[in-house]
């Protein structure tokens, strides 16, 4: 299986190892746009892989700080509550770059700068970039993807 997420279109297409369509989704990617750079809160460019699932048997909408559970479940009273935290939500699938000195290693690593698909607020706009450099997916989305692919799985990011 491979996953590939295009920038232009904010989908993510997952295939068989023939290219043949399992799944589309749509998405949001950064609402900065594409880059590499640490600190850009961009998303990044080319190949990569899945090298961690995080939150495997966690309920739908559960609350995530980096990388924990934090035993919320997000509700939109929690949303108003806290309005200017960028909810993880329900599942991560951690991404590492493959391409060093571009998405892997200095300045410029995918997986040093914590850039995951993840699951957002219903409310949250997909279909259009947002997110602070991750992928955002709807829940029931993720879970279904999260149990399709096993870690390793090749990811690529185009723009």
């Amino acid at each position: 299986m491979k996953i590939l997420i295009n920038v232009p279109s904010q989908t993510l297409s997952l295939t068989d190892d023939n290219g043949a369509l399992l799944r589309r989704y749509a998405i949001s990617t950064g609402g900065n746009g594409v880059g590499e750079e640490s600190g850009s809160f961009c998303t990044p460019r080319g190949r990569h892989v899945i090298r961690a699932k995080i939150g495997a048997g966690q309920p739908e909408n559960a609350v995530f700080v980096r990388r924990r559970p934090t035993g919320e479940i997000y509700t939109p009273e929690l949303g108003a509550a806290h309005p200017r935290r960028d909810w993880i939500l329900t599942r991560i699938l951690w991404l590492s770059g493959c391409e060093p000195g571009y998405n892997r290693l200095g300045s410029c690593d995918t997986m040093r700068r914590y850039i995951y698909l993840h699951g957002t607020p219903d409310s949250v706009a997909l279909g259009q970039p947002g997110s602070h450099g991750c992928v955002r997916m709807r829940n029931a989305e993720l879970i279904e993807l999260f149990d399709l692919v096993p870690v390793g799985t090749p990811v690529e990011i185009v723009a």
